[in-house]
C-alpha cells in the first residue's frame, strides 16, 4: 500500500531535522485501514474505514460502507456510529472526557476489530514563541510551544500544524523522557521547502501558523514515532519499510486515538 499517511514530523532535540514521510508501506492490499479519533472537545467524532491497495496502484482507497461501528467507554456510555459517506462514520451524542478509556469495536466484511485508547489529562497550552535561524542565507522559522510538563513521567504529545489555509498537515511528537516535569524546550521546525513541487511550503513573514496540541496515550505515540523510523530518520539511517504498529486488533492498519485538544495560532513576524 502506498501513501496512507503523508506526514511531516520534527523531533528537534532528537534528530535536529524535519522529515516528510511519504511511506511506501508493505504491500498488504485488501487490508482494512481504520482511522478513529475521540477528543475532549464537542463532537461529532469520526471513524474512517477503507481498504488498502498495492503500493504500485493509484492512491484511491475503496470505502467500506456497511460496517457496524460501536464506540463505548468505561463509564457505560455507548453509541453505534452512523455512516455519512466516503468510508466515514460519525457519532451524534457521544461525549469525550479525559481520564476515560474508550473502546472501538468494528464489524466489517465478516471480521471484528477492537481497539482501546485512554484519554490523558489535558496539559495547558500557554503560548507560542517564534524564533528563527539562518543557514546558507536562507531564514527558517521555529515555534516553541509554551507548556509545562506534569511531574509524573509518561506524558506524550502530538503537535499538528498547518500554514495559512493550506490543508497539508505537519506533525511532531514529543515525550517527556527528557526534561520531565519542566517547561518545554523543544521547538517545532516550520517548513522551509520552496521547490518546484506545488505541495511545497516555505514559511515566510506574514504566514499564519495554526497549531493543535494533543495529549495522547503511549500506543498512539508509538504509532507516530514509528513513522519517523520508517522514513529513514532513526538511528542507523532507518529500517526496512513496514507498516507502523497499529493499536487495532486482527491485522487492521491505522490507529484509534482518544486525546485532548488545545489550539493556538500565530502570525510570523519580522525579527
Amino acid at each position: 500500500m502506498k501513501n496512507i499517511f503523508l506526514i511531516i514530523l520534527s523531533l528537534f532535540l532528537v534528530t535536529s531535522c524535519e522529515k516528510e514521510i511519504d511511506l511506501d508501506l508493505e504491500d498488504q492490499s485488501g487490508n482494512i485501514v481504520i482511522e478513529g479519533n475521540v477528543t475532549d472537545q464537542a463532537g461529532p467524532y469520526y471513524v474512517k474505514i477503507t481498504k488498502s491497495v498495492a503500493f504500485t496502484k493509484a492512491n484511491q482507497y475503496p470505502a467500506i460502507e456497511n460496517a457496524q461501528v460501536i464506540l463505548s467507554d468505561n463509564t457505560g456510555q455507548t453509541e453505534t456510529l452512523q455512516y455519512v459517506g466516503n468510508g466515514t462514520y460519525q457519532t451524534s451524542t457521544f461525549v469525550g472526557q479525559s481520564g476515560r478509556t474508550y473502546t472501538l469495536k468494528i464489524q466489517a466484511e465478516g471480521k471484528e476489530y477492537l481497539s482501546q485508547s485512554t484519554m490523558p489529562e489535558a496539559v495547558a497550552f500557554d503560548d507560542l514563541e517564534q524564533d528563527s535561524f539562518v543557514v546558507g542565507g536562507e531564514t527558517s522559522y521555529t515555534l516553541l510551544p509554551v507548556f509545562t510538563d506534569p511531574q509524573a513521567l509518561g506524558n506524550r504529545y502530538l503537535f499538528v500544524y498547518t500554514v495559512n489555509n493550506n490543508p497539508k498537515k505537519f506533525f511532531s511528537e514529543f515525550s517527556d523522557n527528557v526534561n520531565n516535569g519542566t517547561a518545554n524546550q523543544r521547538p517545532l521546525l516550520l517548513p522551509n521547502d520552496d521547490g518546484d513541487n506545488p505541495d511545497d511550503i516555505k514559511v515566510v513573514v506574514g504566514d499564519a501558523i495554526h497549531v493543535e496540541m494533543q495529549c495522547i496515550d503511549q500506543n498512539v505515540y508509538t504509532f507516530y514515532s514509528a513513522l519517523l523510523q520508517l522514513s529513514g530518520g532513526g538511528p542507523g539511517g532507518g529500517i526496512t519499510p513496514a507498516n507502523p504498529p497499529s493499536n487495532i486488533s486482527n491485522g487492521a492498519l491505522g490507529y484509534f486515538s482518544a486525546h485532548t485538544v488545545r489550539k493556538k495560532s500565530i502570525v510570523i513576524q519580522q525579527q
